[in-house]
């Protein structure tokens, strides 16, 4: 009877222990998929919340550029005012400095028409039909904004009917820039009697009422004198790029 009674203790000793040892070694291997899924699953999420965050930190960085870019347009515009009426006021004591440019940032829709690359629709608030505005590229002279079935049309520079005073060179002569279909510009009405060189800079003069004085236009290339006047080729600065926004003069004074 005892060693019956031996024997079975025996043999449930061996049974508990060797179902302890088996669960023990069977999941070993569950216990470290599961915690491999919850890594990974706390990975993903977080993985996702950071890409959450970055997309909306992104959206919002590029808006504060926006905002930071249209800032310093403007302070530029009011720079260049202040000093061309500097120079003025040194030329001639009683001159009077005011400045209230104001530019507006647009977007560009569409083309006007299909092949024609210096003609762009463009979105803008408080469009006046009756008025030419002058646009601008990163502080460069892109061309010239005007109505077109009451809505607002840029005519690149380029365009034969993009055309705006400037003036050239350290002598200052003046002229008429206009485009001519193709990538340089041509400037005409340029008095004989104003020396004027290749490689000089154009800038606009401001007398238009279109654009502020000093913003800068191109570089001559080539100059040809006829019928009393000069003219110049100019190479712009900015050619037909189109991109997705410009600046435009609402206000020059």
């Amino acid at each position: 009877m005892n060693k019956q009674a031996l024997s079975l203790a025996l043999t449930l000793a061996l049974v508990v222990g060797g179902a302890l040892y088996f669960t023990n070694l069977l999941q070993s291997p569950i216990v470290r998929l599961t915690l491999l899924i919850k890594s990974s699953y706390h990975d993903g999420i977080e993985n996702i919340e950071h890409t959450f965050e970055e997309h909306f930190n992104q959206q919002a960085t590029i808006i504060d550029l926006r905002e930071k870019n249209r800032y310093y347009e403007q302070q530029l515009l009011h720079f260049h005012q202040i000093a061309d009426d500097y120079q003025k006021l040194i030329q001639e004591e009683n001159s009077t400095i005011q400045t209230d440019a104001k530019v507006e940032l647009v977007r560009t829709l569409s083309y006007v028409r299909f092949g024609d690359p210096y003609r762009v629709w463009i979105e803008m608030d408080n469009f006046d039909v009756k008025k030419v505005y002058g646009l601008l590229y990163r502080g460069y002279a892109a061309g010239i904004v005007v109505s077109n079935n009451n809505k607002a049309m840029a005519l690149l520079n380029g365009d034969v009917k993009s055309s705006y005073a400037v003036n050239i060179g350290a002598s200052m002569a003046p002229g008429i820039v206009r485009g001519n279909n193709e990538r340089r510009l041509i400037v005409e009405f340029i008095p004989t009697w104003i020396p004027i060189s290749v490689g000089d800079e154009v800038v606009t003069s401001g007398l238009d009422r279109i654009f502020l004085a000093g913003l800068k236009v191109g570089r001559v290339v080539s100059i040809t004198r006829a019928s009393g006047y000069q003219s110049a080729v100019i190479e712009p600065y900015f050619y037909g790029k189109n991109p997705a926004y410009f600046h435009v003069i609402t206000q020059v004074r």
